[in-house]
């Protein structure tokens, strides 16, 4: 797989997607948005990952749209305009949907768009020296298509101060309000990174994935009777699947499940 503003690479079961236009501050364009979404459909089907991590080049981990495109969005028709932030909502909805577990690594300044980015993700560790911010209402614009994942990470209430003051907020404000899971030192990012992607490699690739579409479709659910019959179902069928059965089996026999080796 080659890309013009990616670098992909795989190892170890592990896929890492890396935003690669440092001297414009890893911002979107509508190649950049194109290969994120092919990359990510790609992953996704792909039987040797089984985790993926979403970093960035340079100082910045994504600064949001790339003004040149910003620039020429300015003469779209609102039909145009339409289409183009509907292959954005697209990407976003493929890193949301991936059925493998993506960990955003966030080094520096997430704004905008970028806060998109990592909102879709899973798990997000950020640096100490990352900011964030919901720049959108400065320009005269909305964090529209980046809202049903920001808003899930940081709830109505952050949501409502933070759509709409576009103030820049710290990693420890990003963690306390839910959008980062870990903020570490810059010089621990890496191994924090890697000992979650451990974690995931080394559970049951299908239990993740599995794990991974219950919590999207069970939050918000009311506790009745149809919420039950669906959580005992689908407890009852990863009990009989083969991963299931191996992962009670190795447990019980004090020895290594098969997809660890």
């Amino acid at each position: 797989m080659t890309y013009d503003t990616l670098l992909v690479t795989v190892a170890d079961k592990v896929a890492t997607v890396t935003l690669n236009r440092p001297d414009l501050r890893n911002a979107f364009n509508e190649g950049a948005i194109a290969e994120l979404a092919r990359v990510f459909d790609e992953l996704g089907r792909n039987d040797a990952v089984r985790a993926i991590v979403l970093a960035a080049n340079g100082p910045s981990f994504c600064a949001g749209a790339d003004l040149n495109w910003m620039k020429k969005m300015a003469g779209y028709s609102h039909d145009e305009n339409e289409a183009d932030a509907m292959r954005l909502a697209e990407m976003l909805r493929t890193i949301y949907l991936c059925p493998k577990p993506v960990v955003a690594r966030v080094q520096g300044d997430c704004y905008a768009g970028g806060m998109g980015l990592v909102a879709a993700c899973d798990i997000v560790v950020a640096s100490e020296a990352a900011g964030f911010c919901l720049s959108e209402v400065k320009l005269g614009l909305i964090p529209a298509t980046i809202s049903p994942y920001v808003i899930k990470a940081m709830g109505e209430q952050a949501a409502r101060r933070y759509f709409l003051t576009a103030e820049r907020f710290d990693a420890a404000e990003a963690q306390r309000i839910g959008v980062a899971h870990a903020v570490v030192a810059p010089e621990a990012l890496d191994a924090t990174v890697a000992g979650i992607v451990k974690a995931l490699v080394n559970n049951s690739p299908h239990a993740v994935r599995q794990a991974k579409t219950l919590v999207r479709e069970i939050v918000g659910q009311p506790v009745d009777d149809a919420l039950l019959r669906d959580t005992a179902g689908r407890i009852a069928a990863i009990r009989a699947s083969t991963e299931g059965r191996e992962g009670v089996a190795s447990f019980l026999e004090k020895r290594k499940p098969t997809w660890i080796n």
